[in-house]
């Protein structure tokens, strides 16, 4: 199912080597897959400076333990508020009392103005190259297993999680349906 590719085209899907994102994996027209692990975010700097530095040690630790060449990716995802700023006008137009009618007004003031200013949530990824589906299973239980040392929680990244990345590198973080374009000017 290999693209033609051609240097005039205008449509960066076919200048790149992606066949299809399947199973949590970028699989790439060589049939190498692309995967790895999200990492949920932990802010470290509200803990003791004790937890702060085991937790600095074991990742320090888990970088030194891998052994094949990966990617540290930091992507933005659109935050969608809608179904909760919803049920916050079903209960504004519920409420009777004055004074929590204000305090969800308020709230509803506060998430439009999160939707009005694009608000995004940072997503943190380690990714790798591989063929072989147990070599992959094998890095990513390694990986989990070593943020959890640190105290951090990871899991496989999803078909999902891979979209919004190439989202990100392809299309400034929009979120496309369509063959992405490139502009010759």
């Amino acid at each position: 199912m290999a693209k033609s590719t051609s240097v005039n085209s205008r449509f960066t899907e076919d200048w790149i080597p992606v066949q299809s994102i399947t199973g949590g994996m970028i699989v790439l027209n060589n049939q190498e897959k692309v995967t790895g692990i999200k990492i949920s975010p932990k802010n470290i700097f509200i803990l003791d400076y004790e937890s702060q530095q085991s937790v600095l040690v074991n990742l320090r630790n888990m970088y030194n333990q891998i052994d094949f060449e990966f990617w540290l990716v930091v992507a933005d995802r659109p935050v969608d508020i809608s179904v909760y700023m919803s049920q916050l006008q079903l209960l504004y137009n519920q409420e009777s009392s004055p004074a929590i009618r204000k305090l969800i007004a308020e709230d509803i003031s506060k998430g439009n103005m999160f939707m009005n200013n694009n608000v995004v949530d940072t997503e943190y990824y380690i990714l790798f190259k591989e063929r072989d589906v147990e070599k992959i299973q094998k890095k990513i239980r390694m990986l989990i297993n070593a943020l959890a040392t640190a105290g951090l929680s990871a899991k496989q990244t999803s078909n999902e999680d891979l979209r919004i990345i190439l989202d990100n590198f392809l299309n400034g973080g929009r979120s496309t349906e369509f063959g992405t374009v490139v502009t010759t000017e």
